[in-house]
């Protein structure tokens, strides 16, 4: 049936068909069907409640739906789909319940509204995994610098060491970077607000939907604005993909400095057996080679973002192939990468041990010190440049003096300028924990009212369905 569409009555030709549609739609039903009969479940509650389509259709529909649901898709599992997934599956609606029932799912909607849904439901779902990843990174960061907030650590410039901090305050710097990820995040996700459902095929409809009623139970704020502009855009994924390219280089920085500093040569940080490999034929070896990954991801996260820029590029700003369907195409793989980052990031901190003395070590035999030499001298009315003469010339002569600071009273001392200073790195971590549980609070907010509408969902599904016996419509 699927393939008589009424104006075209023979099918697409089966090599087209493959590279379009696949062989069968499996690869889509777990990826779309979920969210997509979530949608269909709202649109329906929506169509009886302004009187487009009766009860005595929309029972049976929705019985079918959630009976599918509860058998997790499988009587759609190998069939094929020659106009793609969901002609497929509406078709398979119609020859269980009746073109009366089953042809009235798709009453003021096109798939072009759908698809960007159901688009944004997928969304919404993996930047959820990413912020709550992402805090919990953040979380183990704030709770390692308050554990190592007095070891004292040489921090490097051009891989030279360059003045003595504490590795919590390190931890601290990171965990800095990461809160203006999250708020990237945040704000890219603000476009997932807004629900496509209403703007049909590009020009809206003439029928009285309610697409305010529908948005609120997917659990959007609104409906979109513009119809043109709800089934053209794509840009709050592209939003996203650059937030989470963000976010995995911040974790890939990380990541550079934890496998150099674990190496024999820095050894500042030794990791667990669990957290590294060895090599097939190099019995000494042991590779973090965790961190590798972690340092690849962000060209797989930007990979995408630049896909879906390219394809948008030049494009009319209707819904269009090139951008809806090709040019997404890669972002589920490069917000998986970003997720794996954070994810693998979390365990190195976790599992990162400093190694006190060999921190101490550096920290002293690298000159670190000598900044901080150099400003007693101004202190005592020594022009900088003069000072910076001097000290310099100490060092190239390896020449040490008796009141040479330590590198530990110089990180105490540097209380300015958000060094490593007790008071200091004490006002840090009062900041970003406060942030850290702002960010969290809007986190389980979101949460909550997305399961509040999904049960304000089910209970307008199930006051539909009133007396109706399930069993009349298995799949």
């Amino acid at each position: 049936m699927a393939d008589d569409t009424g104006r075209i009555v023979r099918p697409l030709t089966p090599t087209a068909r493959r590279i379009v549609f696949g062989a069968t739609a499996d690869q889509d039903i777990d990826a779309e069907l979920w969210p997509m009969t979530d949608i269909d479940l709202a649109h329906v509650v929506g169509l009886v409640e302004r009187g487009l389509v009766g009860t005595e259709r929309a029972a049976p529909l929705l019985a079918c739906i959630l009976d599918l649901r509860r058998r997790n898709f499988d009587p759609l599992r190998g069939r094929p789909a020659p106009r793609g997934l969901y002609l497929m599956y509406e078709d398979f609606l119609i020859g269980k319940v009746g073109t009366d029932a089953g042809g009235s799912l798709h009453t003021g909607r096109s798939r072009n509204d759908l698809k960007a849904t159901v688009l944004m439901l997928r969304l919404r779902r993996h930047v959820d995994e990413l912020l709550d990843e992402t805090l919990r990174l953040q979380a183990i960061l704030l709770s390692r610098a308050r554990r190592h907030a007095d070891q004292v650590l040489p921090i490097y410039t051009h891989f030279q060491p360059a003045v003595p901090v504490t590795y919590g305050h390190y931890l601290l710097g990171v965990a800095a970077a990461l809160d203006r990820d999250l708020v990237g995040i945040e704000q890219a996700a603000d476009g997932l607000r807004a629900s496509p459902m209403g703007a049909c095929g590009v020009g809206g409809t003439d029928l009285p939907l309610d697409p305010a009623r529908v948005a609120h139970l997917l659990g959007f704020d609104r409906s979109a604005i513009n119809s043109i502009d709800a089934v053209a855009s794509r840009d709050t994924s592209l939003r996203l993909l650059f937030a989470a390219t963000a976010a995995s280089l911040t974790t890939s920085r990380f990541a550079t400095d934890l496998q150099l500093w674990s190496s024999q040569e820095f050894g500042l940080l030794r990791f667990p057996d669990e957290l590294v490999g060895s090599s097939s034929i190099m019995p000494q070896k042991r590779n973090v080679f965790l961190t590798e990954h972690v340092k690849a991801k962000p060209a797989l996260v930007f990979a995408a973002a630049q896909t879906l820029a390219m394809a948008t590029r030049g494009t009319p700003f209707t819904n269009s192939i090139e951008v809806g369907t090709e040019g997404v195409s890669g972002v589920w793989s490069g917000l998986s990468a970003a997720l794996e980052s954070v994810v693998l990031t979390r365990l190195l901190a976790m599992g990162a041990e400093p190694v006190p003395d060999r921190m101490t070590e550096r920290a002293e035999q690298g000159w670190t010190t000598a900044t901080a030499m150099a400003n007693r001298l101004v202190r005592d009315g020594v022009p900088f440049r003069s000072a910076h003469h001097e000290i310099g010339k100490l060092v190239r002569r390896g020449q040490r003096v008796d009141d040479m600071p330590t590198a530990a009273d110089v990180a105490r001392d540097s209380e300015f300028g958000g060094g490593p200073g007790p008071a200091s790195v004490a006002a840090q971590q009062q900041l970003l924990r406060g942030r850290w549980a702002a960010h969290l609070a809007v986190h389980r907010s979101r949460r909550d009212t997305l399961r509040s509408r999904a049960a304000e969902l089910e209970k307008a599904v199930e006051a539909i369905l009133g007396d109706v016996d399930d069993r009349r419509w298995l799949a």
